[in-house]
């Protein structure tokens, strides 16, 4: 049968039935594997952790690495490397990060920056 054919034998509660299986599999979608929100961003230096940022207000942070000073910078909802004494700037240019997960590594000055939220972003079977 072609989809003209039976079209004509669906009734008003067969289309609420269509309607609430498209909208609740939409809200799953959305809530169970939409992307988490980050909270906070780590900043580490030298392997060990040197400051826990909110990422709700705004903020500015400066951690001394081997080289320097790298300077941090928080908005609501995402953070960046602002400056680095790094010669190749490749955490600088990783620009902001707004996702859960997301790191810059500032390598030469042993400096990192990498955003959380309330899940992990990823779990052993992704490694």
């Amino acid at each position: 049968m072609k989809f003209r054919q039976w079209l004509h034998l669906l009734r008003p509660g067969d289309w609420l039935v269509v309607g609430a299986a498209v909208a609740s599999t939409l809200a799953a979608g959305l809530t169970l594997w939409g992307p988490d929100r980050p909270t906070t961003a780590v900043v580490r230096a030298g392997g060990q952790t040197v400051a826990r940022l909110s990422l709700d207000v705004p903020a500015s942070f400066e951690v001394k690495g081997p080289l320097g000073v790298t300077h941090i910078e928080v908005q609501p909802g995402r953070a960046r490397v602002a400056s680095d004494p790094g010669p190749r700037q490749y955490c600088v240019k990783q620009g902001w990060l707004s996702r859960s997960g997301a790191a810059a590594i500032c390598a030469p000055n042993e400096v990192s920056l990498q955003l959380e939220g309330r899940r992990a972003a990823y779990d052993s079977m992704s490694y």
